[in-house]
């Protein structure tokens, strides 16, 4: 299994925090101290976030570096799955349109405190995990099958494809040359797929099928923490975790997990 970047071989270093052009307008970032992924894409009238970092500060930066660098106003907003990592900063993209799978909206509302707890747990400083969690986004649009989004000349396909890692997993695909999935932490490239008790182990295999179907074999695959990866990556973690579920019986996650 082999990641790969935009040219061949390259391997970003979680050290190295500064965009990667995926595909023409399309951009990603792997963020300090979790090595999270946000990602980031252009139209012609608009541009789309998808992740967005762990703190409200981690979000204005994002914000900012992405319409910096896009050259347009961020106006929608994906969040993969609801965990803190992936969900704190979204309070800051005022006036952004938030997608998430449906059912995170009302999980969110009621786990704001779980969220602030854990993200202090796992090291983020007590004052900016409460400050996120007061503000916490609920997403204004559930999609519980398929939704594309029309970004001016470009679209991006947002594909519910949970429960797996946890209860609210959304994928998102940006066709073009090549297409681009998104899969937030149903991948993972810089460690072991972590589970937390929300994780959903025996649909994970299924869950990663889906992606495979949604890209394809020729597609970039964009992990929730780690450097980019292909299609023959995403099907031996597939194949590993089938194996690991179906040996064990339980789930049994190859180390602590990151993000619970």
């Amino acid at each position: 299994m082999q990641p790969f970047g935009e040219d061949a071989g390259h391997h970003q270093s979680a050290d190295d925090h500064s965009w990667e052009r995926v595909a023409p307008g399309v951009l990603r970032r792997r963020l300090p101290q979790w090595d999270a992924t946000v990602g980031a894409v252009g139209g012609d009238h608009c541009a789309l976030v998808i992740d967005t970092g762990s703190s409200l500060r981690e979000g204005a930066v994002i914000r900012a570096e992405a319409t910096a660098l896009l050259g347009r106003r961020v106006t929608r907003v994906v969040l993969t799955h609801p965990h803190f990592d992936h969900v704190f900063g979204a309070a800051v993209f005022a006036g952004a349109e938030v997608y998430a799978a449906v059912g995170a909206d009302e999980l969110l509302a009621r786990s704001a405190e779980l969220l602030r707890d854990d993200a202090v747990a796992h090291g983020l400083l007590e004052d900016e995990a409460g400050e996120a969690a007061d503000v916490l986004v609920r997403p204004h649009h559930p999609v519980s099958g398929q939704l594309t989004l029309d970004l001016g000349g470009r679209e991006a396909v947002l594909v519910n494809v949970g429960p797996a890692h946890t209860e609210h997993d959304l994928a998102v695909l940006v066709p073009g040359s090549p297409d681009v999935v998104f899969c937030g932490d149903l991948v993972e490239e810089s460690g072991a797929p972590q589970a937390g008790a929300d994780a959903h182990p025996a649909h994970w295999p299924a869950a990663l099928d889906r992606l495979l179907a949604l890209g394809g074999e020729d597609a970039v695959y964009v992990p929730g923490h780690g450097a980019l990866v292909d299609a023959a990556y995403v099907r031996a973690q597939r194949d590993e975790l089938a194996r690991r579920f179906a040996s064990q019986g339980t789930w049994a996650p190859g180390g602590p997990s990151r993000d619970t």
